[in-house]
């Protein structure tokens, strides 16, 4: 991988991940418990309750992505991004630029061994 596509993908890391923060705050503000003495409006509390169940779920998904992206992160300093964990092969920059956090290549996960 050249310094070019290193940078590029480190610069879209970065990016990503401040997208992720500014959703974990509103996630944050959107999974907090329901006052029963609240007016929901038009909304019944058995809508609000379940708008929150989906909310929360898309919080854990949110903070497992910026996890796996800082490892990323990580990586990139340590010099072992973009190489295929199980076989060792360096990871096509398009694979890379798709899902940045890739542990593995297609082929590699394809096999799913």
């Amino acid at each position: 991988m050249t310094e070019t596509e290193l940078k590029t993908l480190k610069e879209l890391i970065i990016k990503t991940m401040g997208q992720l923060e500014e959703s974990d705050t509103y996630l944050q503000e959107a999974t907090q418990p329901i006052e029963p003495s609240v007016a929901l409006g038009r909304l019944t509390r058995m809508e609000a309750i379940g708008e929150k169940s989906v909310n929360e779920a898309m919080h854990i998904k949110v903070k497992q992505r910026l996890e796996r992206l800082k490892n990323a992160l990580d990586r990139i300093e340590d010099g072992s991004y973009g190489v295929c964990v199980r076989c060792r092969k360096e990871m096509p920059f398009g694979r890379l630029e798709a899902v940045p956090e890739s542990l593995v290549c297609v082929p590699c996960m394809e096999k799913k061994s």
